[in-house]
C-alpha cells in the first residue's frame, strides 16, 4: 500500500527550522517514519512543499520519491497528491512526519484492524492519559471506545474522486505509548530524545 508522509509544514511551534529534519539520536525524525513504513512493506512518498526545501533536498539525496505540494494545508495537500498520483479508489496510508517512535508492528496492527472492519477509512487514536503521562500534546480529544483519546496522526483512506467526501471509518484505539510521542514543541522533543536516545541524547 502507498504511504504518504506529510512533510510540507513549517513546524513554527517547534521553532527549529524544518521540523522533518530536526534530529533525534543523530537522525532526522522524518527518517524514523519512513523506515517504519518501509519495514512494514509499504511504498513511501514524501509530500513536501515550498515551505520545506531542505527536506526535499534531503529526500532527493536519499533516493526517496517526493510529491511537491503547494503547502495549502494538510488535507489539501493530501487531496492534491492523491489526484495527481492517480490514486483515486485505492487505499493508502497518510502519516505525519513527526512521529519518530512509530514502528512497523504498529503499522501492521493498524492495517489489520482496518481490513477487519471492511470500511474504506481508518483513523488511529492513543489514550489521552498516555499523552499526559509522557508530557506530549493533548490539543484535541474524542471519546473512542469509551476512552478520551488523541489522534495519533496515522490514517488510512480510500481516495474518492470527489475531494473532501467523508468516508465511513473505523476508529482504532491503540494503547501504545509510542504513538503518544508526537512532536510539536521543544519540551516534547526533549521527552522523545530521552526515550529514544537515553544517555546518547547529547
Amino acid at each position: 500500500m502507498l504511504a504518504l508522509i506529510m512533510a510540507g509544514g513549517e513546524g513554527s511551534r517547534l521553532g527549529m527550522g524544518e521540523k522533518p529534519l530536526v534530529t533525534i539520536c543523530g537522525r532526522p525524525m522524518l527518517s524514523y517514519v519512513i523506515d517504519a513504513f518501509s519495514t512494514a512493506g509499504h511504498e513511501v512518498i514524501v509530500v513536501a512543499s515550498h515551505r520545506t526545501p531542505f527536506t526535499k533536498n534531503w529526500c532527493r539525496a536519499q533516493g526517496l520519491t517526493i510529491y511537491d505540494a503547494k503547502g495549502l494545508g494538510y488535507v489539501e495537500d493530501i487531496n492534491a497528491a492523491v489526484a495527481d498520483l492517480e490514486e483515486e479508489g485505492r487505499p493508502l496510508f497518510t502519516c505525519v512526519s513527526d512521529l519518530p517512535c512509530l514502528a512497523a508492528e504498529i503499522i501492521a496492527d493498524i492495517e489489520a484492524a482496518w481490513r477487519r472492519s471492511g470500511l474504506p477509512a481508518c483513523s488511529t487514536w492513543v489514550p489521552r492519559d498516555l499523552c499526559l503521562e509522557h508530557g506530549c500534546r493533548t490539543q484535541y480529544t474524542e471519546i473512542i471506545s469509551g476512552v478520551p483519546a488523541c489522534p495519533a496522526g496515522v490514517n488510512i483512506l480510500t481516495a474518492s474522486r470527489e475531494a473532501g467526501t467523508p468516508e465511513e471509518e473505523v476508529q482504532v484505539l491503540l494503547h501504545d505509548r509510542r504513538l503518544a510521542f508526537n512532536i510539536n514543541t521543544r519540551e516534547e522533543l526533549a521527552v522523545v530524545q530521552r526515550y529514544l536516545c537515553g544517555d546518547r541524547q547529547k
